[in-house]
């Protein structure tokens, strides 16, 4: 399961590139949306670090307990 979840991670930031292109198309044409995907990548962004941490913290607590 912990294999999964490295790779589902990586979703994240997938999302966040999406987000960030769509925020630079719409930048002349809508700024309110613009920034509400420039907004939107830069959460997600920080999701995947938190979510990375988090990850690394219980695998290094699992393999102490080993």
């Amino acid at each position: 399961m912990n294999k999964l979840w490295k790779f589902l991670q990586y979703g994240y930031l997938i999302i966040a590139v999406i987000c960030l292109v769509e925020g630079t198309v719409r930048w002349n044409e809508n700024r309110e949306k613009a920034y509400l995907f420039l907004g939107a990548s830069i959460f997600i962004t920080l999701v995947f670090f938190f979510k990375r941490h988090f990850r690394k913290k219980v695998e290094k607590r699992n393999n102490q307990n080993k």
